[in-house]
């Protein structure tokens, strides 16, 4: 996982650069309280959090679901593929009584009177 943050964090610092942006510049501009987060993240020793991938994406001058795609890609290459990838079903396909029995064996039968609980 190390190396896989360690890309993600060097594609950042590409795009940081080629902007012309120092990291505190970045820092500032992504709401970050100290610059320093800005070199953890691009050394792979943390991630960028979600709920904050527009302000990067935003400060990077890049549309942000290329931001994200481009993110998830090298930090997180599973979820890329089930997302954007050509990735088939593991289970096969049931059929529909074969599906109805699976929900009746899962799903406790209720009858109309409540149960009382035993103390």
């Amino acid at each position: 996982m190390e190396n896989r943050r360690k890309r993600a964090g060097a594609w950042l610092r590409e795009l940081r650069e080629k902007r012309g942006l120092s990291e505190r510049e970045l820092a500032r501009r992504v709401g970050a309280e100290f610059y320093t987060f800005i070199s953890q993240i691009e050394h792979g020793w943390g991630r960028i959090p979600p709920d904050r991938y527009l302000a990067w994406a935003t400060a990077l001058q890049i549309e942000p679901q290329e931001f994200v795609r481009g993110l998830m890609q090298l930090d997180d290459p599973m979820a890329y593929d089930v997302i954007f990838g050509d990735v088939s079903p593991a289970a096969p396909t049931l059929s529909s009584a074969q599906s109805s029995k699976i929900v009746k064996m899962r799903r406790p039968h209720v009858s109309g009177a409540k149960r009382k609980l035993k103390p």
